[in-house]
């Protein structure tokens, strides 16, 4: 077997720490996998992987190899991108949660077209865990809400901000003497806020009985009618940035970080994929900027 086929199979391997997994990936099967890595094992002379209970892990030659391996591919397939000529452009399929959607990314889409015109993308509004191969997605934004799969490349984008919001008009009435706006999609916004806040909530007890309080099916119905004067609402400062910077919303109390973020999933690693790369340096980039424009900080770089 060429060496470049052994590396293959190990990069692989060595990747998902799973010879059923690699098999899966190149579409071979377990056993093949295993006797490949066998003979490169012998080929060198040292074990690559210790073997324990049906689990496999990488010795400490295994992980010098394995790093170089990583880069050695990484670095072929930059050279294969930057020789390879001319094709039809092919379209980054984006998951995005429905609220981050409407009210963050497609406000804001006709930037990622002028600055990456050769890259297409088609926008999903979806939320929770990803089927990548299923739904034919290539990449997912989301909010670590739930677990993310180990096997996923996870890259952070921001980290979620929140507080409460009103229209302006309203913001000297004050939050005890206000209607709480509530969604069944964030139903703990309130108390995650108060708790990374540290501050107590005033008024009636949160629920649906009660005569303080307003519940809507979807989060961003719940700004929809924060910005219609019908009471305050807890909001993610990314997803209300547009509002609070024409005037329509205010946040008298400012916002705080609440433990979770923003982050963009690739079933392969980014580096890649040219496309992926580009939208997740674009995301940072648009993440970055201050509700009036101008950059800041709080973005992960």
């Amino acid at each position: 077997m060429h060496w470049l086929g052994w590396i293959r199979f190990f990069e692989a391997a060595a990747r998902h720490q799973n010879f059923a997994r690699a098999a899966e990936e190149l579409h071979l099967t377990h056993g093949a996998i295993s006797r490949q890595i066998r003979q490169l094992e012998d080929a060198l002379g040292v074990p690559l992987f210790e073997r324990r209970n049906r689990a496999v892990f990488l010795t400490e030659a295994g992980q010098t190899l394995h790093a170089a391996a990583t880069q050695s591919m990484d670095l072929l397939a930059a050279a294969a991108e930057r020789i390879r000529g001319p094709t039809p452009a092919t379209a980054l399929v984006l998951s995005c949660e429905p609220t981050i959607a409407m009210r963050w990314l497609i406000p804001r889409l006709g930037r990622f077209s002028a600055a990456h015109p050769g890259i297409p993308l088609h926008l999903m509004a979806a939320g929770g865990p990803v089927d990548f191969a299923g739904q034919g997605i290539d990449v997912a934004l989301r909010r670590n809400d739930f677990a993310f799969d180990p096997r996923w490349h996870t890259r952070e984008l921001a980290p979620e901000r929140v507080g409460p919001v009103c229209r302006p008009d309203q913001a000297a009435s004050g939050l005890a003497d206000s209607v709480r706006l509530h969604t069944r999609t964030r139903p703990d916004a309130w108390q995650r806020w108060a708790r990374s806040a540290g501050v107590a909530l005033p008024g009636a007890p949160d629920g649906p009985g009660s005569q303080r309080d307003a519940w809507y099916e979807h989060f961003y119905l719940s700004l929809q009618a924060a910005a219609a004067g019908l009471g305050w609402a807890v909001a993610s400062e990314w997803m209300a940035a547009d509002e609070l910077a024409d005037g329509r919303l205010t946040a008298p109390q400012g916002f705080v970080p609440d433990g979770s973020a923003y982050h963009l999933i690739s079933p392969v690693p980014f580096a890649r994929d040219p496309r992926r790369a580009a939208l997740l340096h674009w995301l940072r980039a648009e993440l970055a900027r201050a509700p009036m424009g101008e950059p800041d900080a709080r973005a992960p770089q």
